[in-house]
């Protein structure tokens, strides 16, 4: 088998908005419904469009750096570029929080609907058995991926008008304005962001493709930019119906869509399970999204130097095996322990936001530093970033005041704050990144960074 270091462009703007949007998709069908216990059905509305702006204002910009600077690093080349080899690594592996811990959580959730349609399959075994079947999957090839990735998002879309048409009729202003609209009032509104954020989050990902896309120059834009349209166009919807149909209420499931169209139709019922079982293909479209992802993330820390050299090695399909294989090891693990979940969420909230602030970052840095640079895509400069930057600080005080400070997991029987495992992986990056040596460092992604062209 021929191995290179370098990916094949295949893809285009359909295929890069299906892998943003899918990568994004599985997020209306769980995850976001624990925000009603944070902040109440007003208190998770406000905060959802707070996300919503941030986002749209940062897709935006990042459309700019994905076009600039087409590298399959997206945001650790960005940062790199901007502001040297350490940020850069140091956003690489903020990158990886999100998108190595983002999958498990997924992957339970998939576990969890399963379990619903079919009660006899254990949770935890179809968890695992769907990771693993999808890394495998990934193996395939980039284009071949794409074109599962495209079919999943549509017919998640298609689960989600669906669940739109069944409850828009017996939406009820009584289950939206109630004594769990505005729980623990504006206080609840931060700490609901976290989970405003998971409508959204790993949109991004699609510029880790960037160096696989045939004309990046004007199909990353197109691509970024229909993709926000569609997911708030989704999460308003999707909020509006559940809210209304009583979902923010009661008891909190990871299948929060069945759940509500079964106090309307009953349980057992068909739209029910029809919604469930669509519902799998927008887990699934995640799911394949962000494992690849956390593969070209991977592979492209490893080709400019952070990471071993063999990760970044590719097959003759263009798929980095090793950097398929070694993350998703760490992450099935993960998603074969349900008690994870939640932190799971937490962890890959807190890295991707801790990442898109260090984007805006290098943005700005970047336009003062190279003004010359070829932008093919200019963001309105600098009010949509400064927008962009200013509510992505509000977003990560409120997840680490609200979420990391308040959430542990269970680690061989003891129970270990979020915090210490935050900051032993982070502490653990700047020990590695000392004792591989950052000269090599410096100038392997030196190198890199002169190779790369539009």
């Amino acid at each position: 088998m021929k191995e290179t270091h370098e990916l094949k462009k295949h893809l285009k703007p359909i295929h890069l908005w299906a892998i943003a949007v899918g990568m994004v998709i599985s997020g209306q069908y769980f995850g976001w419904n624990y925000g009603f216990e944070q902040g109440g059905i007003i208190g998770l509305a406000i905060a959802a469009v707070i996300v919503t702006v941030f986002y749209t204002a940062f897709i935006f910009s990042y459309s700019e750096l994905a076009t600039s600077i087409p590298n399959a690093g997206g945001p650790s080349a960005y940062a790199r570029r901007a502001l040297g080899p350490f940020a850069g690594f140091m956003t690489g592996v903020a990158c990886l929080l999100e998108f190595v811990f983002a999958p498990p959580a997924i992957a339970v959730s998939t576990g969890a609907y399963i379990n619903f349609l079919i009660p006899s399959v254990s949770p935890v075994y179809a968890t695992v058995g769907v990771f693993i079947f999808f890394i495998l999957i990934n193996l395939i090839g980039v284009k071949e991926a794409a074109i599962i990735e495209l079919i999943a998002t549509i017919v998640a879309l298609i689960g989600l008008a669906v669940y739109y048409a069944a409850g828009l009729p017996h939406i009820t202003t009584a289950n939206i304005i109630n004594e769990y609209s505005f729980v623990n009032g504006w206080t609840g509104i931060l700490a609901a962001i976290p989970f405003g954020i998971w409508f959204y989050l790993a949109i991004e990902g699609g510029a880790m493709a960037a160096e696989e896309v045939e004309n990046p120059r004007k199909d990353i834009p197109k691509g970024f930019i229909s993709g926000i349209l569609t997911l708030s166009t989704a999460t308003l919807l999707t909020l509006l119906v559940t809210a209304g149909l009583g979902g923010g209420k009661g008891e909190l499931a990871d299948y929060p869509l069945p759940q509500a169209l079964s106090s309307v139709y009953g349980e057992g019922s068909v739209l029910p399970t029809i919604v469930a079982v669509i519902g799998l293909f927008g887990l699934i479209a995640s799911l394949h999204g962000i494992i690849m992802g956390y593969s070209r993330q991977t592979y492209a820390l490893a080709r400019e130097g952070y990471f071993p050299r063999a990760l970044a090695k590719v097959n003759k399909k263009g798929v980095p095996v090793w950097s398929l294989l070694v993350p998703g090891t760490i992450a099935v693990i993960c998603a074969g322990s349900a008690t994870f979940a939640n932190a799971l969420i937490i962890l890959s909230v807190f890295g991707a936001v801790v990442m898109y602030c260090i984007s805006m970052v290098s943005l700005f840095i970047l336009r003062r530093k190279e003004p010359n640079l070829e932008r093919p895509f200019k963001v309105t400069y600098p009010i949509v970033p400064g927008i962009a930057l200013a509510l992505g600080l509000v977003c990560l005080y409120s997840i680490v005041r609200y979420s990391v400070f308040t959430t542990s997991l269970s680690l061989f029987g003891r129970t270990v704050p979020l915090t210490y495992v935050i900051s032993f992986i982070f502490i653990s990056a700047i020990l590695y990144y000392v004792l591989r040596g950052t000269k090599q460092m410096q100038s392997t992604a030196q190198k890199l960074d002169s190779s790369v062209e539009l």
